[in-house]
């Protein structure tokens, strides 16, 4: 296969983003993760005769939040629409949905790829309600349904077909992924199918002004997935037309044991779902005020707070792009900055130590036992020379990452780790370790610089690592050096 360098690919996302609230879009049904087959239904999930919906308020409040922080439109006058078709995981035989009148119009996402920032635009985002699941490895023989999911509710994030690389849909669910998480409108897990993502995507030559034909990618579980799936369908595609082969218009799921997409169906034509309002539900009008008071109670968004970062605690620009990951990285740092001045320690320990030990225990800065405060005493014991770093993280932190213990020095002193700076005993391990190395002392003296490495090492050893290394290392230089 040639590479292809004279064709483009051309990409649209469609991100289905399940928001974070107790109850369903149109109901009281919990929306708990992990509950038993069929136990968060009733008559309304299941669309029986006589059942009445009324739309979820603060799914409509985490709809407008998302648009506001894409700098959509916010569409003041919106009404529901039944979506019809037949799918066994979906009870009502019709989904509810806002596809062709969404709450939010337009707006863009900023992404970066390598050292390129550009914006991806969007089309719209809509509420609508997620279907239940389909379950085929369970029974031999038979599929079962879970209707659990069936009514929670979505937003869907589509871009125009604005995106031209795997690179760039990767940074692009990405970006969408810790903006939801930033918003807390939705827990971002894509592997419990929280966050869903299908790619529309399509090849041209450079230069042509129409798309190719389009084949969908559907229900990618992992931003890795998104990626992957992209990359093999552009080069499956050019490999096609470079053979004198024709695309077919096709939906393709991605098989992630050998990172290849497979045909599900062709799709010679649009679906007619035959919208229609759906005369159950009101439809509803937002005011300015409505609007407005949303928009006052949008946290800082990670853009910002990159600069704030950067401005008032003197970061680098990788620094506080790494603190901005999450409003629980950005939160307990600003919370551990209220106890010390010494913020690129700070930054340090939770770009180093902190983020590997949470990364090992499965939890994240909402739940670590560290309090703040306890870190910046952390820090400010490693700045006043009673022990290193290297001690700190490997010695310490585990001891205290828990929260059970808050007293420091207690640890250190606890584990024989305080490290000793008086003169008079710094001396008596220095001399004893150059005492036990004559030869090495001459071979120093000759001119073997990197020898003190050797001495520095059996200072540590004969002093059980209590002494200080650098006010060590300078007694040793000058005594050797005389």
């Amino acid at each position: 296969m040639t590479e292809g360098k004279q064709y483009e690919a051309v990409i649209g996302l469609e991100v289905h983003a399940q928001l974070a609230t107790k109850s369903k879009l149109f109901c009281s049904d919990a929306t708990n993760f992990g509950a038993a087959p069929n136990t968060q239904i009733s008559p309304i999930t299941m669309g029986h005769p006589g059942s009445l919906p009324k739309t979820n308020k603060k799914a409509v409040e985490f709809a407008i939040k998302m648009g506001l922080a894409c700098n959509s439109t916010i569409v003041k006058e919106n009404y529901f629409a039944r979506k019809n078709y037949f799918y066994p995981d979906l009870p009502k035989g019709y989904q509810i949905s806002q596809h062709t009148t969404p709450i939010c119009a337009g707006g863009n996402i900023q992404i970066k790829v390598g050292d390129q920032k550009r914006y991806v635009q969007l089309n719209r985002i809509h509420l609508e309600e997620d279907a239940g699941k389909s379950i085929h490895d369970i029974d031999p023989t038979h599929t079962l349904i879970d209707l659990n999911r069936a009514g929670t509710p979505l937003i869907e994030i589509v871009t125009e077909p604005d995106i031209f690389s795997a690179e760039e849909a990767f940074a692009y669910v990405t970006e969408i992924r810790k903006l939801v998480q930033w918003l807390g409108i939705c827990d971002g897990n894509m592997e419990e199918g929280s966050l869903r993502c299908d790619a529309n995507v399509s090849v041209r030559l450079k230069g042509e002004k129409k798309l190719g034909t389009r084949v969908e990618v559907k229900n990618l579980n992992s931003i890795r997935n998104v990626k992957k799936s992209i990359a093999y369908e552009i080069a499956r595609m050019i490999e096609v037309l470079e053979s004198g082969g024709t695309i077919t218009q096709q939906t393709r799921s991605f098989d992630a044991s050998n990172d290849t997409t497979f045909p599900l169906r062709d799709k010679e034509e649009a679906n007619d779902y035959r919208y229609f309002p759906d005369p159950d539900l009101a439809p509803f009008v937002l005011s300015d005020t409505y609007i407005n008071e949303i928009k006052l109670g949008l946290p800082i968004l990670p853009d910002a707070l990159e600069e704030k970062l950067m401005t008032q605690y003197q970061l680098s620009r990788y620094d506080a792009t790494q603190i901005c990951e999450s409003l629980n990285t950005v939160q307990y740092f600003e919370a551990t900055a209220k106890h010390t001045s010494n913020y690129k320690s700070v930054a340090n320990w939770m770009l180093g130590p902190i983020k590997s030990y949470l990364n090992e225990v499965g939890l994240d800065y909402s739940n670590l036992g560290l309090q703040p405060n306890i870190l910046a005493d952390l820090i400010r014991i490693i700045d006043a020379g009673q022990f290193n770093f290297s001690v700190g993280a490997s010695k310490i932190l585990p001891q205290i990452a828990d929260g059970k213990k808050t007293d420091i020095l207690a640890v250190a002193t606890e584990l024989n780790l305080l490290q000793v700076n008086d003169a008079d005993t710094l001396e008596k391990w220095v001399d004893a370790a150059i005492a036990s190395m004559p030869d090495k002392v001459i071979e120093y003296q000759k001119g073997k610089k990197g020898l003190i490495g050797l001495f520095i090492g059996a200072v540590k050893k004969i002093s059980q690592g209590q002494a200080d290394p650098n006010k060590a290392s300078e007694l040793l230089i000058q005594k050797l050096n005389k």
